[in-house]
C-alpha cells in the first residue's frame, strides 16, 4: 500500500487502464481513493475524504446491478432478483474485485489508520474505496459509461451469481488462493460441539501444513469450516495489506 508521505502524485494510469476508464477529471479518482484518517493528519478539506463518494457509489452500484437483473432476468419473481442483487451488492464481491485490480496499493491512508486498522476496518474501507471510485466515474462520465464500466469489471462475479457459484464458498476461495502461492496443504478437523443435539454448535480448526490459520464455529459441521475458512482468507487479506 501506498505510504501517507508518497501519496501526493498518485501514479494511477494504470488503474485507470485496468478498470477501463480514463478520468476528465483526475481529482475525482484521487478523492475516491483518500480516506478521511488522511485527510485528518494532512488537515485537508472533508470533501477531500471519499466518503461522499462512497454514498454516491453505493446507489449507483446498486441501481446498475438491479437494472441489469431486471432486464436479463425478465421471468424472475422481485424476491429472486433481490436475492442475487445482494449476493452481487456485498462487500464480498466489492473485496473480491478490488483484489483482482490492486485497489488497496492506490489507497491514501493516515499513518495511524495503516499501522492499527483491524481486519474487519480495513476489508471494509478497501470495499468503501471501490464504491467511491464508481461514484467518482459517474460524476467524471455518466451514467451510460459507469453502467459499462461497473458491467464489465463486475462480469465474472455477476455470471457466478446467475449459475449458482456465489454462495460465500470461503473454502473453495482460500484453496485457490493458496494453491496460486503453492502452499496449499488443508486439513480441517472438528474439534469439539456443545449444546443438545436440536440445538448443537460444532467448533473447527483449520490447519495449513500443520499450522493453524483459522477457527470457526456454527450449528453444522460444514458451516463451522467455513468459518474457519473465512477467518483464514480475512488473516490473509490483512497480511497481503500489510506487505503491499
Amino acid at each position: 500500500m501506498n505510504k501517507s508521505g508518497s501519496n501526493n502524485n498518485l501514479e494511477t494510469d494504470k488503474l485507470c487502464k485496468i478498470i477501463g476508464y480514463d478520468f476528465t477529471d483526475p481529482k475525482l479518482l484521487q478523492n475516491a481513493l483518500t480516506h478521511s484518517s488522511f485527510c485528518y493528519e494532512h488537515q485537508l478539506k472533508y470533501s477531500e475524504n471519499n466518503e461522499r463518494l462512497e454514498f454516491l457509489g453505493d446507489a449507483i452500484f446498486d441501481t446498475v446491478i438491479a437494472e441489469y437483473l431486471y432486464y436479463r432476468l425478465k421471468d424472475n419473481e422481485e424476491g429472486a432478483l433481490s436475492k442475487l442483487r445482494a449476493s452481487i451488492v456485498c462487500e464480498q464481491s466489492l473485496m473480491r474485485k478490488a483484489g483482482d485490480i490492486g485497489l488497496s496499493d492506490y489507497l491514501r491512508l493516515g499513518h495511524g489508520e495503516e499501522v492499527s486498522g483491524s481486519t474487519r476496518k480495513r476489508r471494509s474501507l478497501i470495499a468503501d474505496a471501490l464504491e467511491a471510485t464508481i461514484g467518482a466515474i459517474y460524476l467524471d462520465g455518466g451514467w451510460e459509461i459507469t453502467r459499462s464500466v461497473v458491467l464489465n469489471l463486475f462480469e465474472d462475479i455477476i455470471e457466478d451469481a446467475l449459475n449458482g457459484k456465489l454462495k460465500n464458498d470461503y473454502k473453495t476461495a482460500l484453496q485457490e488462493l493458496l494453491q496460486s502461492k503453492g502452499e496449499s496443504n488443508i486439513v480441517y478437523n472438528i474439534e469439539g460441539e456443545q449444546g443438545p443435539d436440536h440445538d448443537k454448535t460444532f467448533f473447527a480448526v483449520l490447519r495449513n501444513n500443520g499450522k493453524i490459520i483459522g477457527r470457526g464455529s456454527g450449528s453444522t459441521k460444514k458451516q463451522a469450516e467455513q468459518n474457519a475458512a473465512r477467518e483464514a482468507l480475512e488473516q490473509e487479506n490483512e497480511n497481503c495489506i500489510l506487505k503491499s
